[in-house]
């Protein structure tokens, strides 16, 4: 009856193709191999108490109509429960004595950041429980806890992006790992395209909005059953970047002697990976983005999400091209080449920021009662 299986690994799941030899009620069929295959999956494939089951799509006829049938398995539908997560952050929190309470997302060609932490205890993302792996040039694939001046921070040296193949609760994943080993504020970095024509390479954007495009399209990284352990079931996003770290943040700028390099804008997440055309660019900016670029928004959703305080800023590594004559094109080699150049600056700017965001927090915990357990 059945000629043949197949299996095919995929990066979202498992490809079964079945080759039949003689005709068969295929209604039948799909339906006990779809039980069948589904409960050997649930026995074999969830290896972490929590971790949904994978779910089969509906099969589907291919190549032979009634002689060849395809079923696509995929590994991970749903976003992880508490309990996965806290796995995650547990096996952190058992191997370093740091508590960190601000956490920081370096983006592309800005994980040089980490290279300065003492004390540091450095994680690859393959060593962590349930953690996604990092494929993007520029994004080293570890988590660093340790010292930063003195103050304990934990570091994400590299992201993930859902042109990778995840999906967007997946990219932000780490941020609620960071919320359940102690982190309430967050800096979020990236490397965008100015789109603002006042803008030049090399300036600082810190984020005062964004645009989230892919809600517009139904998708969310917050999509799925709510835990509210979490956060609640609708969280507001005005005001999601907080006003008074933009405001410290100039000032530590000033200090520092780059004050003419910052700006303050909007900033929007395009799917990617391929970067936009003039069509798309123009029409964003009617809409007043001021830098575009392929990440921030899940994280900063579910930071805010969480309860946690975020500060972001974008380097602006390229010009878009909004200029149908013009000869030049997008590339990642010059947003690693500019963000290389800035790094210096960049690491300065950072970890001072942190210092006064530092002070700040014991500050307010001394006026609250309260004394850092940091």
């Amino acid at each position: 009856m059945i000629d043949s299986i197949t299996y095919s690994t995929l990066r979202i799941g498992l490809r079964v193709t079945i080759n039949f030899g003689s005709h068969l009620d295929i209604r039948t069929f799909c339906r006990r191999t779809k039980e069948s295959t589904e409960h050997c999956l649930n026995m074999s494939s969830c290896t972490s108490e929590g971790v949904p089951p994978p779910t089969p799509i509906t099969a589907h006829a291919s190549g032979g109509g009634r002689e060849v049938l395809e079923f696509v398995f995929p590994g991970d539908p749903h976003p992880y429960t508490y309990e996965v997560i806290e796995q995650s952050s547990r096996f952190l929190l058992e191997r370093t004595k740091h508590r960190p309470r601000i956490g920081i997302i370096c983006g592309s060609g800005l994980g040089g950041l980490a290279e300065l932490l003492k004390e540091k205890d450095v994680f690859p993302y393959e060593e962590i429980p349930n953690f996604p792996a990092s494929t993007v040039p520029g994004h080293a694939g570890r988590m660093v806890i340790g010292l930063l001046e003195d103050v304990p921070v934990i570091c994400m040296q590299g992201r993930f992006h859902c042109y990778e193949g995840y999906a967007l609760w997946k990219c932000a994943m780490p941020v609620r790992v960071m919320k359940l080993t102690g982190v309430t504020h967050i800096i979020v970095t990236n490397a965008a395209g100015g789109l603002n024509p006042a803008y030049n390479v090399g300036d600082i954007m810190l984020l005062k909005d964004h645009i989230n495009m892919q809600g517009f399209a139904g998708d969310s990284p917050l999509k799925g059953r709510n835990d509210e352990r979490f956060g609640p079931r609708f969280p507001a996003m005005n005001n999601s970047y907080d006003q008074r770290l933009r405001q410290l943040a100039k000032q530590v700028a000033k200090d520092i002697g780059i004050d003419q390099y910052i700006r303050e804008g909007v900033y929007v997440m395009l799917g990617g990976p391929a970067y936009e055309t003039v069509a798309e660019l123009r029409l964003l900016r009617m809409l007043g983005v001021d830098a575009v670029g392929m990440s921030t928004v899940p994280e900063v959703m579910v930071a805010r999400h969480c309860g946690m305080t975020v500060f972001a800023f974008s380097l602006i590594t390229n010009e878009c091209i909004t200029d149908y004559d013009a000869q030049g094109e997008a590339n990642h080699e010059e947003v690693i080449e500019t963000a290389n150049k800035r790094q210096n600056d960049l690491n300065l700017f950072v970890t001072r920021v942190v210092s006064s965001m530092a002070s700040e927090m014991t500050s307010a915990n001394g006026k609250n009662g309260s004394v850092d357990e940091n």
